[in-house]
Order: structure tokens, then sequence, then C-alpha cells
């Protein structure tokens, strides 16, 4: 059966450290991809921009 675990943070190294704890649950071949995607919004009342950060891992269970 093909699963997949979705990720969503604000910060990069925040993503990486979930990811690589959910991987440690799986076995290398159990691993099937791994797609990520970064989002960049502009604060409303400020200068600032918000960042998304997210993946959706891939995996047979």
């Amino acid at each position: 059966m093909i699963k997949v675990k979705l990720f969503d943070t604000e910060h990069e190294k925040d993503l990486e450290v979930e990811i690589n704890y959910f991987l440690e649950d799986l076995e290398e071949h159990q691993l099937v991809d791994i797609k990520y995607n970064v989002a960049a919004m502009p604060e409303e009342d400020d200068d600032e921009q918000i960042y998304c950060f997210s993946a959706m891992v891939i995996y047979r269970k």
C-alpha cells in the first residue's frame, strides 16, 4: 500500500528535523519519493514575508 505523510513548517530547519524524525522509522526500500515546496507571502501590515516550507513523503507501508 502506498501512503503519504505531509509536513508544513514556517522554518526550513524545522521541516528538516520533522522529516528526518519520520524517516528514522522507515526502511530505505519503503521510501518512494519526497516532494518539496516553498511559498512566500507578504505580511499584510508589515514589510516582512511569511514563508511556508512543506513536503510530502510518499512511502510504502
